[in-house]
């Protein structure tokens, strides 16, 4: 187990290191100035080189990842062109939005979809199974900013249940600010609990015509007994994969809820730094994003091996 989790980490280590070389060299070949773009285009070519001289873009393009990289490593990634604050401090707050958001999407994304996946498999070929797939298509086929909006004319506008959008900030009204999450986060989850029910369901019907099921089934236990005991925990190593995938759909899916429901999460942030060309602020934004899908997959990796140990004997004989 020490040897598969050490391989991990160092997998993981080496994600973030390749993707924030990415991140910053792609964002810094970027066409335009930004001193250009933040002094405006009537400003004196020694007014533009001195902010640039203030920014550091003199320096060359490898010194300014090591400073950044180092900076990051301890906890500063940098000040932001046009709010004058430190990026770290505007993307925590922004996060204390995002991420309950995000998460509160996923657990009722699992606790819709793998009942409802399960309940597909146990009923297959019959009515029921039918009438839920159909469901399920219908949650793939339609965007989450239509469930958002869709939502709020039912329990906003018509009901008056929920707020609309905005939100409560925890330190004033913790209630508030939940009540404020409960639309969005059910517009996020509702396509990502269908993809789930269907995988579920086909991992189960799968499993169904496996030989330790037909033993089971040998040995007195009704087909319910036998998938609920073995089935379903061999189903969830196909699971877990969609699991992982879809934290980095609702950490992107989150950018365009956020903006419909008005809520100032970290997407909006990122959409106002794009426009305002800050580069500083988006890098940060970005590589804090990547790192939160990073380790979600680096956890999902690590569940792998505690749901089927075969993973980890491999991982150690490779």
């Amino acid at each position: 187990m020490i040897a598969f989790l050490v391989r991990r980490l160092a997998g993981f280590a080496l994600t973030l290191l390749l993707a924030a070389a990415a991140i910053f060299f792609l964002l810094d070949l970027l066409p335009g100035d930004p001193a250009r773009f933040l002094l405006g285009i009537t400003a004196s070519p020694e007014a533009v080189a001195n902010l640039r001289l203030q920014l550091g873009l003199e320096a060359p393009p490898l010194e300014r990842f090591g400073q950044w990289l180092w900076g990051m490593l301890h906890g500063n990634l940098g000040v932001s062109y046009t709010q004058q604050a430190p990026v770290a401090s505007l993307i925590a707050g922004r996060l204390a939005v995002t991420l309950p958001l995000t998460i509160a999407a996923m657990v009722i994304s699992v606790a819709i979809g793998l009942p409802l996946g399960i309940l597909a498999a146990r009923h297959r070929g019959k009515a029921l199974d039918s009438a839920l797939m159909v469901l399920a298509q219908l949650g793939v086929a339609i965007p989450n900013f239509w469930f958002g909006m869709l939502l709020t004319l039912i329990f906003a506008v018509t009901l008056r249940w929920l707020p609309p959008g905005g939100f409560t900030p925890w330190s004033e009204n913790p209630l508030g600010a939940l009540r404020s999450l409960v639309l969005p986060s059910l517009a996020l989850a509702l396509p990502q609990a269908a993809i789930l029910a269907r995988v579920m369901r086909t991992a189960l019907v799968d499993i169904q015509e496996q030989d330790f099921i037909r033993t089971a089934r040998a040995k007195g236990m009704t087909m319910g007994e036998a998938v609920w005991r073995h089935g379903v925990r061999n189903a969830l190593v196909p699971v877990l994969t969609i699991l992982g995938l879809q934290f980095a759909f609702l950490i992107a899916g989150a950018i365009i809820v956020e903006n419909v429901f008005y809520l100032p999460g970290l997407g909006r942030l990122i959409l106002t730094a794009i426009s305002e060309r800050d580069l500083i602020l988006v890098r940060g934004a970005v590589m804090v994003l990547l790192v939160t899908v990073s380790l979600s997959m680096f956890l999902v990796d690590l569940a792998y091996g505690l749901v089927d140990p075969r993973l980890r004997e491999r991982g150690v004989a490779a």
